[in-house]
């Protein structure tokens, strides 16, 4: 059983990860997309284009949630990933924005295989083995974001590149055809979490969970749209494929410690580990707009790394926390949703803060937004602390 068990965990994991490679991948491009291909000088789009697959995740996510509960969550996860391919096709053959628009808005509204693959996974483990679980998906989509910008990030010199989502849209169908050979469910005998099958409090409340999702998300994300021309803004040399392999190296970090890392600090103070993860990355997020020497940013994109992955798995801790086989589906609906609209925040601003200030904003709005989550936290950390000792 617990073979199996591994066995269904890699399978999800490797499906996400070949399907999030040109869902994330291909983002950070989206400005060379629009003057290549899309004969289009309006960069400040390359924001907005950024965020309308998350806006649609983020108001699609909780409805999809409640179907996976009543019908199943395998089917829930193949329908997001046919989602997927549709949705690639049609971009691979939009011939202006708006077309490219429409294709990007069904990604989202049809797609969301991280919450449907966490959903799917909440039937297999819960507890510690969830979290580590949580932590691995993160890992895949980790993985996609280093791997996909460096290696597209070759493919762009086509003369049309937004032609390369016609090939990737056969990725999100490979990983459709594994998922169909996965038990339609694996039913745990608790339906309880084990804080609450023992009378523990919980860490946080399923909203202060939202709500920190949110700002985490929405504090990383907004740097993203414009790293690379940030990048290429101050270093002509740098050429695209390097520009997305420094766009990618936080997520590198998260590949080499999530695992080792998750399993130290499972029996950490939760709370106290939150804060310190989101004040040092605030800090990397001023450094990277304070000092963009090359060698800088390569440091300050190194500590953003290793913040990002103390964060995701306290994160992870604290959703595996509230979540039972039954809701699985609400649940992880609701904390995609939160950090879509996280996202899709992100973009609208930085895409707003670039056109009235300039390339380093974003890096400013996303450094105070953790700073004020951090003393939040810090804040409560200090409460908890209070109260166990009087």
């Amino acid at each position: 059983m617990k073979n199996e068990r591994r066995r269904i965990v890699a399978t999800i994991m490797v499906c996400h990860f070949i399907a999030a490679f040109a869902a994330l991948g291909m983002p950070p491009f989206f400005a060379l997309i629009l003057n290549k291909s899309l004969h289009s000088e309006a960069t400040y789009l390359a924001g907005w284009l950024y965020v309308m697959p998350t806006f649609f995740t983020a108001i699609s996510s909780p409805w999809w949630g409640k179907l996976a509960d009543k019908y199943g969550k395998k089917p829930l996860l193949l329908r997001a990933q046919l989602g997927l391919a549709g949705s690639f096709l049609l971009a691979g053959f939009a011939p202006n924005i708006w077309v490219f628009f429409i294709a990007l808005s069904l990604q989202g509204l049809l797609g969301g295989t991280f919450a449907a693959s966490n959903a799917y996974l909440a039937t297999v483990v819960n507890g510690t083995d969830l979290t580590r679980s949580l932590t691995l998906m993160q890992w895949s989509a980790r993985a996609a974001l280093v791997v996909a910008p460096a290696g597209l990030g070759l493919l762009m010199t086509i003369e049309s590149p937004i032609e390369l989502y016609r090939y990737l849209a056969l990725l999100p169908l490979i990983a459709a055809l594994f998922i169909g050979w996965l038990p339609v469910s694996q039913v745990q005998t608790a339906t309880k979490t084990p804080m609450q099958a023992t009378g523990k409090a919980r860490e946080a409340s399923s909203q202060q969970v939202y709500a920190l999702q949110f700002a985490f998300i929405f504090a990383t994300v907004i740097t993203f749209p414009y790293f690379i021309p940030f990048i290429q803004a101050d270093f002509s040399s740098v050429t695209p494929a390097i520009a997305g392999l420094l766009f990618g190296l936080p997520h590198l970090i998260y590949l080499l410690c999530a695992v080792p890392l998750n399993r130290y600090l499972e029996q950490r103070s939760l709370m106290f580990m939150l804060s310190i993860s989101y004040l040092l990355l605030a800090a990397s997020l001023f450094g990277q707009a304070l000092f963009p020497s090359l060698p800088a940013v390569v440091a300050w994109r190194i500590v953003m790394g290793f913040s990002m992955t103390i964060g995701f798995i306290g994160l992870h801790t604290l959703i595996a926390g509230i979540v039972t086989s039954g809701n699985a589906g609400r649940t992880f609906g609701w904390f995609e949703s939160s950090s879509k609209w996280g996202a899709v925040i992100a973009g609208l601003i930085a895409g707003t803060a670039v056109q009235m200030l300039d390339l380093r904003a974003p890096f400013f709005i996303g450094a105070f937004t953790l700073f004020i989550a951090g003393l939040y936290l810090a804040g409560l950390a200090a409460y908890r602390l209070h109260l166990n000792n009087s």
